[in-house]
């Protein structure tokens, strides 16, 4: 149990990179309270946690329902979360998370927790993918929870992380925000070939045998 809730920490965390929505978050908060972007990052947290929860609840039903088996989406995973890191390795916001189009919508409104904070930003659509293979490797009424004790870290981790966003651009400043970024996104590059590796093993077995 260990072993797998520390695998769902790390990859959910790896994915939702709650650092590499600070830039986003400050430009959509600018001007406003500390109070108000404080209670903009715990809206956003809570929603983009319970965006995370549901699907990792409904998995076995969306699998069931369209008939996916989990090679497929391993090899469909993997080739997402492989874009998502290659814009983290160059340290740019992923166009699957939020374009700069939904970033400028949601800096002209006055509620920007749910769009784009919460979803895509935190909880965008590798995130999503990530809880549907995970939710699916869980094995028992331990591992199930493992995977949302997980989800409910990286909602308090996201939390803290936007709520000391000027401390923490001022501290690490745009440099350091880009390494962070650039080493997230070789861990999430690497995660995202094994997925694609398993799926492939699991749905060729003359491939494995091959070798």
């Amino acid at each position: 149990m260990s072993s797998f809730f520390f695998v769902c920490l790390t990859t959910i965390a790896t994915i939702v990179n709650p650092v590499g929505a600070l830039a986003p978050f400050l430009a959509m908060t600018h001007g406003e309270s500390p109070e108000r972007r404080a209670r903009t990052a715990r809206r956003a947290a809570i929603v983009s946690t319970c965006i995370l929860a549901g699907c990792a609840a409904a998995g076995g039903f969306i699998f069931r329902f369209y008939g996916i088996t989990l090679p497929a989406l391993k090899v469909a995973g993997g080739v997402l979360l492989f874009f998502v890191a290659f814009d983290m390795i160059n340290a740019r916001t992923s166009r699957t998370k939020s374009t700069e189009d939904e970033q400028r919508e949601g800096a002209a409104k006055d509620e920007v927790a749910i769009f784009p904070i919460a979803i895509p930003l935190l909880s965008g659509p590798g995130a999503i993918v990530s809880v549907f293979m995970l939710s699916d490797q869980a094995h028992g009424m331990f591992e199930a929870s493992a995977l949302y004790v997980a989800i409910a870290f990286v909602g308090i981790g996201s939390y803290l992380t936007l709520k000391e966003a000027p401390r923490i651009t001022d501290r690490i400043g745009r440099i350091g925000m880009n390494v962070i970024s650039r080493l997230m996104g070789l861990v999430l590059a690497t995660m995202s070939a094994q997925f694609i590796i398993d799926g492939l093993s699991a749905a060729l077995p003359g491939l494995t045998l091959a070798k």
